[in-house]
């Protein structure tokens, strides 16, 4: 399996997909922001919760500082929809059931998972700047501690 793996100064690849609560979301809509797309392995799991929560207690600083935060994963819309609404998450979820965007971003390939290769969902963040570059591109991260890490990263914390 041939993978793509992006990099800073890379034209973050363009999408449209159906997001929780029955709306499209496109990457275009968020042209002249900073954002934080973030790929996720399943809702309503425990690390994607944690994950998730964390990007919800920071998103008024993150939003504060300029950025908006789009998560992404293989699950259905309906099931989005209930996430959002027992964490009460307040960014867009969006679903890639097809894994076409996951694997656009090199969020979807060989992974290891408990010491042996498996092929998923690589928890993945990327920070697309205002004219739709690739900022930062952070493969294989951990859901715990992950948006303190990312804040560091981006001069926030």
């Amino acid at each position: 399996m041939t993978e793509t793996k992006l990099a800073p100064g890379d034209a973050a690849p363009e999408f449209t997909l159906p997001a929780a609560g029955g709306n499209t979301v496109s990457l275009g809509d968020f042209r002249g922001k900073r954002v934080i797309l973030y790929f996720y392995p399943a809702a309503m799991t425990p690390g994607c919760t944690k994950q998730a929560c964390d990007f919800r207690d920071n998103l008024a600083q993150l939003t504060g500082e300029g950025f908006a935060v789009l998560g992404v994963s293989k699950d259905k819309p309906a099931k989005l929809d209930k996430f959002v609404e027992r964490d009460e998450l307040t960014f867009p979820l969006l679903s890639d059931p097809e894994l076409d965007v996951h694997k656009a971003y090199g969020a979807y390939g060989t992974k290891k998972l408990y010491g042996k290769e498996v092929v998923g969902v690589i928890r993945s963040t990327f920070v697309i700047d205002a004219d739709g570059k690739i900022e930062q591109a952070l493969y294989n991260v951990k859901a715990t501690g992950h948006v303190a890490s990312l804040k560091k990263k981006l001069g926030l914390a």
